[in-house]
């Protein structure tokens, strides 16, 4: 009888994993199946900005690259959102697929979308009644405004479809459809390298044109992601889903809470970053524009870099949250392992690139005065030395959010962003000047990652006690 009963779980459990392949498929086959799609898309929606400062670049000059950079801020901050919804629901909708709540899972899908429309809408009418104030405040100069005005007052238009279009994506990916997400990006991408120079070159509208084509692009992109709604796999959505519930949404972003607080400290750092540069920079030969310019232009480049990282991110992010709810702890700890060991193998070819190649890279972005490819790629070589240590620290802080401790994970990405970079940023430019802004980056990096280790080994010494736990209660 008791052979039976152990035969009888056995059996269960196996039809259970059989339901969905992240219970049972081999790890490197699942993370290869959701990665590269992912990383993939994430690549192509980094490229919405890179494409505006490479023709902005050769049809503007470096002032129309520094007014993008102030610009950038604002579009951080939807990312902000969206990425705390997105990968929120997902995580949600992962876990909940895990513990067999298909009706619950749903309605987390409905809830986030409702959400993501209702704030995409609030923010684009909260950035047209301030954007000058918001402007001056991410660091622009006067030389500089017309131009950032001029971009942001288009993109802003933008902003809702944005939003929507990558909740919607973030989820599909966790549905099982991460091809479908990536067309959405890819789509837009091109669409968007398409119209850039038609706009720039051919209509001579300068920054407005890369501004229109970027809005174009994410109308596009936004209408494809619109209808997955009817197409998701696991789960039947009704109307009644997509009631907005504050509670829910609360919840939802707190799972997502993680990657949403990385982008406001990133867009904290970005505004700090800013003025830091204006004004060291025109204490140096440099003056205030150049560091400006630079500066947002390698942060560009390394935003391909982090993309990638992203894309492992939510490739990584299913699975992990799938057998977490199926209390797999040997599946999760695996899927974090191989995902740290393609970040790493990413970021050190990335970073030999910057070290070894910076002229070649940044003259995709044009040619300006002698001192801007100076500073640039001094910039470069120097602020991104320590990147491989600091992608450590995100994945890290990524594991927690798809485990569902969500207040860790938020933590645990503002180790990087906030707790030692903006500190460390106001205290090595007055001991060093501008040479100190210059190693804030890699100080930032390496004390973060330190951090991030210690948090993962406490946690996975949690799992394996958990472990052993479940498998004295089986016996």
């Amino acid at each position: 009888m008791i052979l039976l009963t152990k035969f009888d779980t056995l059996s269960f459990m196996s039809l259970e994993n059989k339901e969905n392949p992240l219970g049972y498929e081999k790890i490197s086959t699942l993370l290869r199946k959701f990665a590269v799609p992912g990383v993939i898309a994430m690549v192509v929606n980094s490229i919405y900005n890179i494409v505006d400062q490479i023709f902005i670049g050769w049809g503007v000059g470096y002032l129309g690259n520094a007014a993008t950079n102030v610009a950038f801020p604002v579009t951080v901050i939807a990312v902000a959102v969206f990425l705390s919804l997105g990968v929120g629901g997902a995580t949600r909708y992962s876990i909940y697929l895990g513990e067999k709540r298909t009706e619950d899972a749903a309605k987390v899908v409905g809830i986030a979308i409702t959400a993501a429309i209702a704030f995409g809408l609030f923010y684009a009418a909260f950035v047209f009644i301030f954007l000058k104030q918001m402007l001056y405040a991410f660091g622009a100069t006067d030389e500089i405004f017309k131009y950032a005005l001029q971009y942001t007052s288009i993109t802003n238009i933008g902003l809702p479809f944005i939003v929507v279009m990558n909740v919607i994506t973030h989820i599909a990916i966790a549905d099982g459809s991460p091809k479908y997400s990536m067309a959405c990006m890819v789509t837009g991408g091109i669409i968007n390298t398409i119209l850039d120079p038609v706009f720039i070159f051919v209509f001579h509208l300068g920054v407005a044109g890369a501004a229109w084509a970027t809005v174009i692009a994410q109308f596009i992109s936004f209408i494809i992601a619109i209808c997955y709604i009817k197409r998701f796999k696991r789960v039947t959505l009704k109307k009644e889903y997509f009631k907005l519930n504050l509670k829910q949404t609360l919840v939802t972003i707190k799972y997502g809470m993680s990657q949403g607080l990385t982008q406001c400290a990133m867009c904290l750092v970005m505004v700090c970053m800013n003025r830091t540069m204006v004004h060291y920079g025109a204490l140096s030969k440099y003056g205030a524009e150049i560091p400006l310019a630079a500066s947002g232009i390698v942060m560009k480049i390394n935003a391909i870099v982090i993309a990638v990282l992203i894309g492992i991110i939510q490739g990584m992010q299913p699975i992990i949250g799938f057998n977490y709810g199926a209390r797999h702890f040997d599946r999760v700890k695996k899927t974090f392992f191989l995902a740290i060991k393609c970040e790493l193998i990413i970021t050190i070819l990335a970073d030999l690139c910057f070290q070894f190649f910076p002229e070649v890279i940044l003259s995709i972005f044009g040619k300006g005065d002698p001192l801007y490819m100076e500073f640039s790629v001094i910039f470069m070589k120097t602020f991104l030395i320590c990147l491989p240590l600091g992608a450590v620290q995100m994945l890290s802080s990524n594991l927690f959010a798809s485990i569902g401790k969500s207040v860790k994970g938020a933590l645990l990405s503002l180790t990087r962003q906030v707790i030692f970079f903006i500190p460390i940023l106001y205290v090595l430019p007055l001991l060093y000047g501008m040479e100190g802004v210059l190693f804030v980056g890699p100080a930032a990096d390496a004390l973060s990652c330190f951090t991030a280790v210690g948090c993962v080994i406490h946690e996975f010494k949690h799992f394996d006690l958990s472990g052993k736990k479940l498998s004295a209660e089986s016996k």
